[in-house]
């Protein structure tokens, strides 16, 4: 029989004291920066909740950016990401911490065994499966490195990796049955102006019974920092951008997981790139982003929903703390939002929040 993890729990006042978790790191610097920004962003403290928002715990290990989000067994996982090093820079870290939602509390559990940032991060099986994903130093390059969790023994066990080539991280992601779905992301993110962003349109699916790759119809355009979920038996791709944080577009792709043939859905009402998406029942919420050319700190603050059996989107209630760069999970009705960064670029933050529409 296997011995039961042990885990470290904060309680919500050692979480507010931004407590750090001492796990393995990989020195990285920060996110492409964009022209000099003069506005001050949303301070959480002065942030406007209600209207379905509601203010949690914050992130227990402290600010965090470029991470992915997942469910499993009722509880919402953070994994590894960028966050600052203490000495103005950002690292990239292979943290992985756990919020439960019914103590408000947070949970170190065991690391990454290769720290990344923007993983490709999904829940099969009761596992969470990360296939792939950047990490680096003064360029963040794409790793085939793909691994399983099992949270019953709290350990990480290595997969078969990305087949050689199609290595990428901030792909759009999708599960139906045992099949994960990646579509576009990015091989390189190289920081400063001009810097490269090799966006592609690469699409596959993973068998986590067989352990097998396939490669599937390319994206119509190529697509990174992208949102992306199965509903049914269809996969959607939800805005993104391409090759830079300014290049947002509002497309949407669906893609019939039994003809894999690829059809363009209503656009979103505002192109961003670095959106959170979230599925309850049979509609895509998207949260925040970056690349608003109209806002002082360059993040959206919008919250649209789209309507998959209606082809229909719908404007909500804003981010009361708008952000980008994080992602999102649903459990029970409820969608979780922990982390993000509030400018463009690299700007972690530890806010942890949650979105009920029906509250709306």
């Amino acid at each position: 029989m296997s011995k039961k993890p042990v885990l470290r729990v904060f309680s919500a006042a050692a979480v507010a004291l931004g407590l750090a978790l001492a796990v393995p790191a990989t020195a990285a610097q920060a996110h492409p920066g964009h022209p000099p920004v003069t506005g001050t962003p949303t301070d959480p403290d002065e942030a406007q909740y209600g209207r379905g928002w509601e203010k949690l715990a914050p992130i227990a290990g402290g600010p965090r950016q470029e991470h992915g989000v997942a469910a499993l067994n009722g509880k919402v996982y953070v994994v590894g990401g960028i966050r600052p090093d203490g000495s103005g820079e950002l690292t990239t870290v292979a943290d992985v911490e756990v919020y439960d939602p019914a103590r408000d509390t947070w949970e170190h559990a065991a690391p990454l065994p290769v720290a990344m940032n923007h993983p490709n991060l999904a829940v099969v099986g009761g596992r969470l499966h990360v296939l792939g994903g950047l990490s680096g130093g003064a360029s963040w390059e794409a790793l085939g490195d793909s691994f399983v969790y099992s949270p019953g023994t709290d350990s990480w066990r290595e997969l078969p990796p990305m087949p050689e080539g199609t290595e990428r991280g901030s792909s759009a992601i999708g599960v139906r049955g045992t099949t994960v779905y990646l579509a576009g992301g990015m091989r390189t993110l190289t920081p400063g102006p001009g810097g490269l962003q090799d966006t592609v349109d690469l699409v596959q699916s993973y068998d986590a019974v067989t352990g097998r790759w396939r490669a599937l119809p390319s994206l119509p355009q190529a697509r990174d920092h992208v949102g992306g979920a199965v509903v049914g038996n269809t996969l959607y791709v939800v805005g993104g951008r391409d090759r830079g944080q300014v290049n947002v577009r509002d497309s949407v792709y669906a893609l019939n997981l039994s003809t894999h043939r690829w059809s363009a859905r209503a656009p979103m009402p505002t192109a961003r790139g670095g959106i959170a998406t979230a599925v309850v029942g049979d509609t895509i919420y998207a949260f925040g982003g970056e690349g608003n050319t109209d806002g002082s700190t360059s993040i959206f603050d919008q919250v649209e929903a789209y309507d998959t059996s209606r082809n229909r989107w719908s404007a909500l209630a804003p981010m009361p703390v708008p952000r980008h760069g994080t992602a999102a999970t649903s459990i029970g009705g409820t969608i979780y939002i922990p982390g993000g960064g509030d400018h463009g670029g690299g700007s972690p933050m530890d806010v942890n929040d949650a979105f009920r529409p029906r509250l709306h």
